[in-house]
């Protein structure tokens, strides 16, 4: 009886096993939630294996996997905290890709005006990441200072973990607008674009992903389902631009 509570136990564990190699683990950009929530489910739909998602700022989710986490695919909103995981080993770089860009803008309550400047909509309490460690945050510092703005506006920033915070405060009100994502503007439906920042005001938004060090064999197959005419469609139809390299 013991030999066979054994035998079963084993059998057990062994399935269990299984179960879990059959998942993949992906670590994304909050910036990306709706994008790979549904690529995600695509590709597990045309048979790829089960994706498990965790979003969080791409910087959080860096030194995550830096630490130990076992993620399978990273994909970041920027290339710097790519490069920090590839300068430590951590990823495999034949396998990294850029599978979107955006643009940045102003989102701030209907019935607003486009604006031609983004100064007086960012005259009062406007949220974005933090630019210490948020790419979008930097992306925004970046443009701001290039227009020549930041100073006088940086008094009334209000700090986000990830982008999507910022696009929250905004979405309830607490703030009067938040510099964001054209793609998570797009994403909800009680804010407008009232001002895109222009392209040579900030770095280009890129979003590079790749397997792990570590990472399941099938990350490779996930992330070649991103680059498909199937995934890049999911992207465009989001907001998002064209990915280029």
């Amino acid at each position: 009886m013991f030999k066979r509570a054994l035998v079963s136990l084993a059998l057990l564990v062994s399935l269990s096993t299984a179960a879990i190699a059959e998942k993949l683990t992906v670590f994304a950009a909050a910036s990306m939630k709706d994008a790979i929530e549904r690529a995600a489910g695509e590709y597990q739909a045309a048979g790829g294996d089960e994706v498990v998602v965790s979003f969080a700022s791409s910087s959080v989710l860096a030194r995550q996997i830096e630490a130990g986490a076992p993620a399978d695919v990273y994909i970041s909103a920027n290339t710097d905290w790519m490069a920090y995981l590839v300068e430590r080993d951590l990823v495999r770089t034949d396998s990294e890709i850029i599978i979107a860009g955006n643009n940045l803008v102003i989102a701030t309550a209907e019935g607003t005006k486009p604006a031609e400047s983004p100064d007086a909509l960012l005259d009062e309490r406007f949220a974005m990441g933090d630019p210490s460690h948020v790419p979008a945050g930097k992306y925004a510092r970046t443009a701001l200072e290039n227009l020549g703005l930041w100073k006088d506006v940086e008094k009334n920033a209000v700090f986000g973990e990830n982008v999507r915070v910022a696009l929250e405060l905004a979405s309830r009100g607490e703030v009067k607008a938040a510099i964001v994502y054209g793609s998570d503007q797009k994403a909800v439906g009680d804010l407008v674009r009232a001002y895109v920042f222009p392209a040579d005001s900030h770095a280009p938004i890129l979003y590079p992903a790749a397997a792990t060090k570590d990472g399941a064999e099938s990350a490779e197959a996930f992330l070649a389902f991103l680059k498909s005419e199937a995934g890049r469609a999911i992207f465009t139809d989001l907001g998002f631009s064209e990915a280029t390299e």
